[in-house]
């Protein structure tokens, strides 16, 4: 016989045999169970894999029953903003709105039977009502940027002023003419900088005077914040200083009135701003008053470099700036001093709602603030959730929660999408998000009472490390939140800010805020100096830790991280903050394993030389140092690419003593003999022979020349006289004067004024392939850009590229 098959049966297969007679069931035959261990790995993995999909589905849909999905809302809005900002060129209006369209039919098809294609319909119709909203902004500022330096005598409106403690008053101004020159594209507000004046002028003068104006700055470096994009959406065509103090065009006639009802109460609100920030620094003196009249009314400029570089560097630049923190501090006190006030009259307690009146008083006392503090981007945030906490309560809703912060973020991005990109408002919702996901865990906890700390004399000690435990939490969720931020746009962390807080928190919130608080209530009775006085006392000790632990080092430079790090960390942070069920931790696995790449991954070859975007500076660049053309190079430049690059150290060039030819002041247009251009191109050749490798060696408006380590030469002339010997004598050409030609007949490489004008900053690296070279603008049709392309001699906007190629001019 064959084999036997053997067959199981179950008990069902016996179901309806067993009453018949003579029927025997077979016996079953219980095979055992195979264990998850006893499977083969090919077979274990992809059943894990389904659990872990179907878990994953799971917590995705009790996110979305919680409503989580709704806060994603401002993520995708600002997401389409910034790739409209960030894109090479604009888009066509036409498709942006197909981009709109499109998704918005998808909501209206898939309907509420399909809930994920819904859902995905509605991020992509969020990120073109992004594009939307940043396209029509760009529109709305349409603002006219200088295109290139020029001296000449402005005339204009005051519109707001700033006085720096020293003298110095900086004013935008609405200009309203140019003369010598006349302006072809004048812009329509400036910012400039005035002094010598006896007293300063009031909002609404006319005002004129001889003035240096220049375009608003690009990037430092390729990668580097772009100055021109904020001016650009704040209305602020050009930067420049009087030479001189400016007059006022008529001595008899008061201001001038304004053009429209909105304009007459922007100027009423800036003057009485700027009354306030004048009386408090006339009560306090010196740091202590700007710093007092900075909470106020957000003007720093008064503030010192270096009260300002010890906050910074202590990490209490924040309690400076107008942000959460002061709008709680000032709300809350109000708040809680208002109700206790209501509460002594017991006929208004028990007839009366105290606390929907405090809340009232309280929603009036944060909009003051907001109105005279100047609505920076942190302070707008910080207002309009101030004020949906305080109008939750009108109607017993809960206060705190991220739908605030959401709902603040939506209106902020709506009203100017451009901040989106901005360092303020990015850590601003960053530190916001971290502290509000950090409460709701908190009052999620699960709590074990403890019947001995609750007894009376223990309630003190309870009370006290409450307080400061919750100051350690905030400027700890705080300080990671906004870590990410400040390496991003500033290349540093702070490493001691969190023992600064700890210190200065009891600080603002005990003494500054609440005599600041009643010192503004009392000012227009005149009863406000005593209360300043206390507000001294209370910012001098602030200044006072501030200065300790700067001392203490503890700045560290980060340098530049690669770009994809920014937006995968960013994209971590989001679903760390935003999430409630475990998918969160998804978000911390992003964040540590991005940053475990770039840690592990080699640091990116820094670049042999910089050069400026008007080419009056120029660095070379080395392990450990910076070797520049200049004696005392521009703070504002020099300091971005020190940061940039996490070099500190600054070697100055090597002065000659031998005379600059032509000589000094002679005509930058006068051309040299072929005697004169010898002995120039000899001196050339010297310097950089007999010279220290990787240094500069210069004559005084004149010329600088350095030898690389790889034998490279380059020069850098103030003066287009040199242009011919250094294009004999060198590798490479700087010059910040702008030709009308782009190269060297020698075939040495020539940047000039014109040429970085359209280009921007540049990086330059020496690789075996040849020379590397890195500009911070590859095209110029982006609207903040398009001044560069200008040419005022046709009155016309050039191509992005070189003008033209011809000889050194020799």
């Amino acid at each position: 016989m064959g084999d036997l098959t053997t067959v199981e049966l179950r008990p069902e297969a016996g179901v309806g045999l067993a009453d018949s007679p003579g029927f025997s069931a077979p016996a079953v035959v219980k095979r055992p169970a195979r264990t998850q261990s006893a499977m083969p790995l090919h077979h274990r993995l992809p059943a894990a894999a389904s659990q872990s999909l179907r878990a994953g589905i799971r917590m995705l849909g009790e996110e979305a029953d919680h409503g989580r999905l709704l806060l994603f809302s401002p993520v995708f809005l600002g997401a389409g903003a910034a790739f409209w900002f960030l894109a090479a060129s604009d888009f066509p209006l036409v498709a942006s709105l197909l981009c709109l369209l499109v998704p918005a039919a998808g909501v209206l098809v898939a309907g509420r039977s399909r809930p994920a294609l819904r859902a995905s319909f509605l991020a992509l119709a969020l990120v073109a009502c992004g594009m939307l909203s940043a396209q029509f902004e760009s529109w709305r500022a349409s603002t006219v940027i200088l295109d290139s330096s020029v001296t000449t005598t402005v005339t204009g409106r005051v519109e707001r002023r700033e006085g720096d403690g020293r003298g110095r008053w900086r004013y935008i101004l609405a200009v309203t003419g140019t003369q010598a020159p006349e302006l072809k594209r004048r812009p329509g507000r400036i910012t400039a900088i005035a002094r010598g004046a006896d007293a300063p002028f009031e909002i609404g003068d006319i005002i004129t005077g001889r003035a240096r104006l220049t375009p608003p700055a690009g990037p430092a470096l390729p990668e580097l914040n772009d100055f021109s994009f904020g001016a650009y959406f704040d209305g602020i065509g050009a930067n420049g200083f009087f030479y001189g103090a400016p007059e006022k065009v008529d001595l008899q006639a008061g201001p001038q009135a304004a053009r429209s009802t909105s304009e007459a109460l922007l100027g009423w609100l800036y003057q009485l701003r700027s009354g306030i920030g004048d009386r408090i620094r006339a009560i306090l003196p010196g740091d202590t008053g700007a710093f007092a009249a900075a909470l106020v009314t957000d003007e720093r400029r008064a503030i010192s470099n270096a009260t300002t570089e010890a906050l910074r560097q202590s990490g209490l630049a924040h309690i400076v700036a107008i942000s959460g923190l002061n709008m709680a501090l000032s709300a809350g006190i109000f708040f809680v001093g208002f109700r206790m006030l209501l509460s002594l009259f017991p006929g208004v307690a028990q007839a009366y709602p105290t606390k929907k009146i405090a809340a009232a008083g309280a929603l009036i006392a944060v909009t003051a603030y907001f109105l005279i503090s100047g609505f920076g981007v942190s302070a707008e945030r910080a207002f309009i959730m101030m004020a949906i906490m305080l109008i939750a309560v009108f109607f017993d809703r809960p206060s705190i929660g991220l739908r605030n912060v959401v709902l603040s973020a939506l209106v902020i991005i709506a009203i100017s999408p451009s901040e989106v990109l901005g360092p303020s408002f990015q850590m601003s919702f960053a530190a916001t998000l971290a502290l509000v996901s950090g409460y709701q865990l908190w009052k999620d906890r699960r709590v074990r009472e403890n019947a001995f700390l609750k007894l009376p004399v223990f309630r003190p000690v309870v009370a006290v490390a409450g307080f400061f435990g919750g100051v350690f939490l905030t400027s700890l969720i705080g300080g990671f939140s906004t870590a990410l931020f400040s390496i991003e746009h500033f290349h540093r962390l702070t490493a001691y800010g969190l023992p600064a807080n700890l210190a200065t928190m009891p600080i603002i919130s005990f003494i500054v805020m609440p005599a600041g608080l009643l010192a503004m209530l009392l000012m227009p009775f005149g009863l406000d100096v005593p209360l300043w006085k206390v507000v001294g006392f209370g910012l001098d000790l602030v200044i006072a830790v501030a200065k300790t632990v700067s001392g203490w080092g503890g700045d560290i430079g980060v340098g530049r991280l690669p770009a994809w790090y920014f937006a995968v960390a960013v994209a971590g942070f989001l679903l760390l903050t935003l999430l409630r069920t475990r998918l969160r931790h998804a978000g911390t696995t992003i964040l540590a394993v991005s940053t475990l790449i770039v840690l592990i991954l080699p640091v990116p070859r820094p670049p042999d030389l910089v050069i400026s975007e008007d080419g009056g500076l120029v660095a070379l660049v080395e392990a450990a140092a910076m070797a520049s053309n200049r004696e005392n190079p521009p703070d504002f430049i020099f300091d971005q690419w020190q940061r940039a690059l996490v070099l500190p150290a600054h070697h100055p060039p090597k002065m000659l003593d031998g005379p600059a030819i032509p000589p000094e002041g002679e005509d930058r247009r006068v051309r040299l003999s072929r005697d004169q251009q010898n002995k120039a191109r000899t001196a050339m050749r010297a310097a950089a022979t007999d010279g220290e490798a990787n240094r500069f060696s210069c004559v005084k408006k004149a010329w600088c020349t350095s030898r690389l380590g790889n034998g490279r030469i380059v020069i850098v002339i103030d003066n287009a006289a040199y242009l011919g010997p250094a294009c004999d004598a060198a590798d490479i050409v700087v010059t910040p004067v702008r030709l009308r030609f782009n190269s060297c007949r020698s075939g040495a490489t020539l940047f000039t004024g014109e040429t970085l004008r359209k280009t921007g900053s540049v990086e330059l690296r020496f690789a075996d392939a040849g020379l590397e070279v890195a500009t911070a603008f590859e095209t110029l049709s982006r609207p903040w850009m398009r001044h560069r392309a200008y040419d005022w001699r046709s009155n016309s906007f050039a191509e992005p590229g070189p003008s033209g190629v011809s000889d050194s001019g020799e």
